[in-house]
């Protein structure tokens, strides 16, 4: 049997789940301690620590609550703004050929953060989902998070 190695994978599961939410309790760290690149009125914009392909960044709601039916006019304007701003960072560093955009609500759906909204932006280029993907169910990162923070940070600045 072949084996992939990807270490980096095991903070994750050794990270300690603590009683309350990631989203809520990253907000009181320091932006660059958990790869925050920028901090709205309702929403805030940070590296994926685990990503699907390089630049991968989520939209997180600052407020805990978790369906589409709970944002409010106000927070909805923010969101766009966001999504746009991640959408043109993304071009600009990394052309990709394409973006997801898109939302899991619920473990049944994806979701691994469970309760608190957030949005993630992937960028997509063709042939990205080999062997390893359908395969080894692994996904090959070709960048350092530390990188991606240096690389997208100045078009959140």
């Amino acid at each position: 049997m072949d084996r992939v190695y990807a270490p980096w994978r095991s903070k994750y599961f050794s990270m300690e789940k603590g009683s309350g939410c990631l989203f809520c309790e990253i907000q009181k760290r320091e932006d660059k301690d958990v790869m925050i690149l920028k901090r709205g009125e309702h929403w805030f914009v940070i590296l994926n620590s685990f990503p699907y392909t390089s630049g991968h960044v989520m939209v997180v709601a600052n407020r805990h609550f978790e369906k589409l039916s709970e944002i409010t006019e106000e927070e909805g304007r923010e969101l766009i703004t966001l999504l746009k701003e991640c959408e043109k960072a993304i071009d600009e560093v990394y052309k990709p050929d394409g973006i997801n955009v898109g939302v899991n609500r619920g473990s049944s759906a994806g979701a691994g953060i469970v309760g608190h909204i957030h949005f993630h932006i992937v960028p997509r280029w063709q042939g990205d989902t080999n062997f390893m993907t359908s395969v080894a169910e692994t996904r090959v990162v070709s960048e350092a998070l530390e990188d991606s923070y240096s690389k997208l940070l100045p078009y959140f600045e």
